[in-house]
């Protein structure tokens, strides 16, 4: 059975849809007190707080693409990243099919300046105990982060 033909310019076209793939990234302070997380600039979710993260390149590992994400919207280098996991919901972003593997890190917030840019239009470290609602799944994926660094 063909699963792909090539369309006149030579390209694939498959026979079944493809989802999009992210990365996310929970940068949370060396206490495990606060979190840092995005506003983010543009819809979906406008102004909305998530965490730092976007979509997989042809070229780079999920973990690749978390770090770089993370690089690109708070300017901070992530040190030993550890995977959550893949959440996969049918519906958990609005623009269509998108699985996405979450990662968290720590970070001496004493040490380190970041600095909102690309899709943040603002950061800011949350009181674990006192968070905003949060964009997508994010809240789903933060409780399984949660359960992973308490074990």
């Amino acid at each position: 059975m063909d699963f792909a033909t090539h369309d006149n310019n030579g390209r694939y076209c498959y026979r079944y849809p493809r989802p999009a793939v992210t990365a996310d990234t929970l940068v949370f302070t060396a206490d495990r007190k606060e979190i840092l997380l995005i506003r983010r600039k543009h819809d979906p979710y406008k102004d909305c707080w998530a965490f730092p993260g976007g979509f997989l390149e042809m070229d780079e590992t999920l973990e690749q693409c978390a770090r770089r994400e993370l690089m690109e919207e708070t300017s901070l280098t992530a040190g030993a990243m550890c995977e959550i996991g893949t959440f996969s919901k049918v519906d958990r972003d609005p623009r269509g099919r998108v699985i996405t593997t979450a990662y968290y890190t720590f970070v001496d917030k004493n040490t380190v300046s970041p600095h909102a840019a690309d899709d943040a239009a603002e950061i800011q470290w949350f009181p674990l105990d006192s968070l905003p609602p949060l964009a997508f799944d994010h809240k789903e994926i933060l409780a399984r982060a949660l359960q992973r660094i308490s074990d």
